[in-house]
């Protein structure tokens, strides 16, 4: 049971690497399938993901943390996220490797994020919480996600109009 302080959390492995990310973020998680290949976008984004008729953009967490690519298995997944950015929300598939549970974290247990000794920017990183024999690395993602990237794998028919949700998504098949 968690308390009100509490951060939920979804966990999920990069290989050996446990990261979480908070549950208020994850909309669903879905069984690994091969990504729509669209050309031109940044290394680490593989294609749109049909959700519901919606084509949503996908990068794989392991390009975007500079991790070598990997071939999926059958524990592959894809996290569907609402991330907030400053003037929108985008609606964002991840691959990763595994999900591992779904977890709470004490705030008190969630330490700073390390500026040495992590083969990744610590800038993406909301802290870690330490286990036995290891860390679990909550990942900000809202930064490594940046506006940025929303731009360079979107489109213009990504941008909300002034009666939309603001949702930022590509439109299957309309």
């Amino acid at each position: 049971m968690s308390g009100a302080g509490d951060l939920q959390v979804v966990e999920f492995g990069l290989g050996s690497e446990v990261f979480a990310v908070p549950v208020t973020l994850v909309r669903e998680i879905l069984d690994y399938a091969q990504p729509s290949h669209l050309p031109k976008g940044p290394p680490h984004f593989v294609g749109l993901t049909d959700v519901r008729g919606q084509g949503v953009p996908t990068v794989d967490m392991r390009r975007r943390l500079g991790l070598p690519a990997v071939e999926p298995t059958l524990a592959t997944r894809i996290l569907i996220l609402d991330v907030p950015l400053p003037d929108r929300v985008l609606t964002l598939g991840v691959v990763i490797d595994r999900v591992l549970s779904v977890t709470s974290f004490g705030r008190t247990d969630i330490e700073a994020a390390p500026d040495i000794g992590v083969r990744w920017d610590s800038r993406y990183i909301t802290g870690v919480v330490r286990r036995d024999t290891a860390f679990v690395v909550i990942v900000d993602a809202a930064r490594i996600f940046t506006a940025e990237d929303a731009i360079g794998i979107g489109s213009d028919s990504n941008h909300a109009g002034p009666d939309t949700d603001k949702r930022v998504s590509l439109q299957g098949g309309k």
